[in-house]
């Protein structure tokens, strides 16, 4: 056999279902070896960036590996920034690339580089295929690095050669590996008498309590101690539907707010997440001094990682919570349920007057043309159906988008990790593939969807049921946010215009951009047509773009 087909070979026993690429001349052994694998289908893209991001949300929306593969250097190149992405989301994605022949190595052929090099940063392991005889063992290793937590890419390089010599070492999977970790008993107990002490919890929900399917046992630990939900600022799914009560929206991304936010409580729960990213700098802990602060994590290395916990806990996050519930049932005193019914009280008195508030405020200004970003926001909730899932990459409305859409379930919501743009219209595409039951609408900002516009194409070639929907408020209105706060930051005049942060004079026609790419799409300005571009959307086989015209904010 040929270590093309032990390659493939290795894709089809570890359970893959989906190729995610943009082919080359390296790429050709593979591309031709795929005739005989009906069973692996390849979906093609315009850009290499879009390829790794599709196949990192298709991970997190399958359960799967995702499986991407690009043209040599350049290729790999265009894509170091959604392979980035896909490692801060700790997204499990085979990565490869073709790579020339080796033996024109010395010669420096076009196209040829130091690929292990270039990944090396962005990825778990970094590898170049050196005989046919390692494809085997390579591939095996590359599916368990991938998913070892924390999981994240790993990179295979595929020079053209070794891909066509010959092998007697069949491809083989690493077997039934039994590797949750069960928490330690005595943690389990001190983390309770923790718990048992709080008047004031606050749980710190990461994307890992969605990852491994713990989003029951989590709501069922907030609601037995009373406990208030966050979020982390930038994640990949969600932990906790946003309707629920003891939700209480995202954490901030500068120290000194998180700190604000986390003040009211005396014993702070991290799990299964990245605590903290930050954007600008503070001179304060996030976490106040006096606060008590336990995290439970599924590898020991993201424990105490940015600052010293009373107590760290690793194990499998559903073994974990299940024994931590169970020795909570069994030790907690009556006054102290009276006390956590309370405090549950006020959450959900607190959280309905909060979603009110919103919708109140959405509506507002019904009649106003172009409509605000929350009122499309909100809009766009009651015109989809409930088992919507969305792809949300609308940068400065993202915060409202909690008070608009329930989220129910962990695969309803996929958002951006890294805080690079261009995800959320590339990134809808691997969620189609996974999920081809469920609605998915991609919520994109104008000057972020034209980072990865190329989706597009990707979409109508295989007819994905994808509902994009650009919010255009025609400028880059983060960078004008993030700008104000610099100038405020660092003493700078604020009397003075943005720079370069306009996106007008031409206007960007997403309309005519889709068109162009195969898909039907519509613009609208008011409430009524765009709940009336939904419904059209929803009876039109195949993608389907709204481009809707919001004020700024």
């Amino acid at each position: 056999m040929r270590g093309r087909d032990v390659f493939l070979d290795s894709l089809v026993a570890h359970g893959v279902e989906a190729i995610f690429g943009n082919p080359g001349t390296t790429e050709n052994p593979l591309l031709d070896g795929l005739h005989a694998y009906p069973q692996l289908p390849y979906y093609v893209a315009l850009h290499e960036g879009v390829a790794v991001c599709a196949a990192a949300y298709y991970a997190h929306a399958s359960g799967r590996t995702g499986v991407a593969n690009l043209h040599v250097a350049p290729g790999l190149g265009n894509a170091i920034g959604m392979l980035y992405g896909a490692l801060k989301a700790a997204a499990p994605v085979i990565v490869t690339a073709g790579q020339q022949d080796t033996r024109m190595r010395l010669r420096d052929p076009v196209l040829r580089h130091d690929l292990v090099a270039m990944a090396a940063p962005v990825t778990k392991w970094a590898v170049e295929v050196a005989s046919a005889d390692e494809f085997a063992l390579i591939m095996r290793r590359a599916f368990r690095v991938a998913h070892e937590p924390p999981a994240g890419p790993v990179f295979v390089a595929l020079p053209i050669n070794v891909m066509e010599q010959e092998t007697t070492q069949a491809a083989t999977t690493s077997g039934l590996l039994y590797t949750a970790p069960q928490p330690d008993p005595a943690g389990i107990t001190r983390l309770t008498e923790l718990l048992l002490a709080s008047r004031a919890p606050v749980i710190v929900a990461g994307d890992d309590i969605a990852v491994q399917q713990a989003n029951a046992l989590l709501v069922r630990l907030a609601e037995f101690t009373g406990a208030a939900v966050h979020v982390e600022f930038l994640r990949s799914l969600s932990a906790i539907a946003t309707t629920h009560p003891c939700f209480r929206g995202r954490l901030a991304f500068n120290a000194a707010t998180i700190r604000e936010q986390l003040t009211p409580y005396d014993l702070v729960l991290l799990i299964g997440g990245s605590f903290f990213e930050e954007v600008w700098f503070d001179a304060v802990a996030a976490i106040p001094e006096q606060t008590v602060i336990a995290q439970i994590e599924t590898a020991e290395r993201k424990l105490a990682y940015n600052f010293g916990v009373d107590l760290g806990l690793v194990g499998h996050l559903p073994a974990t919570l299940d024994a931590l519930l169970a020795a909570l049932e069994r030790a907690a005193p009556p006054d102290y349920c009276a006390a956590a019914a309370a405090r549950n009280a006020r959450l959900a008195e607190q959280r309905t007057g909060e979603l009110a508030a919103f919708a109140e405020q959405a509506y507002k200004h019904t009649a106003r043309a172009p409509m605000s970003p929350q009122l499309a926001l909100y809009t766009l909730a009651q015109a989809l159906p409930a088992d919507a899932i969305v792809v949300d990459e609308s940068i400065t409305a993202s915060e409202d988008l909690p008070k608009a859409f329930a989220l129910p379930d962990a695969r309803s919501f996929h958002g951006l990790r890294g805080g690079g743009i261009g995800q959320g219209v590339a990134g809808a595409l691997g969620v189609a593939v996974a999920q081809t039951t469920r609605p998915v609408v991609a919520l994109s900002g104008d000057g972020s969807a034209m980072y990865s516009i190329q989706a597009l194409w990707t979409a109508a070639h295989h007819r994905l049921n994808v509902l994009f929907v650009i919010l255009s408020n025609r400028e880059y209105r983060v960078l004008k946010h993030n700008l104000d706060i610099y100038r405020e930051r660092f003493g700078v005049r604020t009397d003075r215009p943005s720079p370069h942060m306009d996106l007008q004079h031409p206007t960007l026609g997403f309309v005519a951009m889709a068109a162009g790419m195969g898909v039907e799409g519509v613009q609208v300005t008011t409430a009524g047509e765009l709940h009336a571009a939904v419904a059209t959307a929803l009876a039109t086989p195949g993608p389907y773009l709204i481009d809707v015209i919001v004020s700024g904010k």
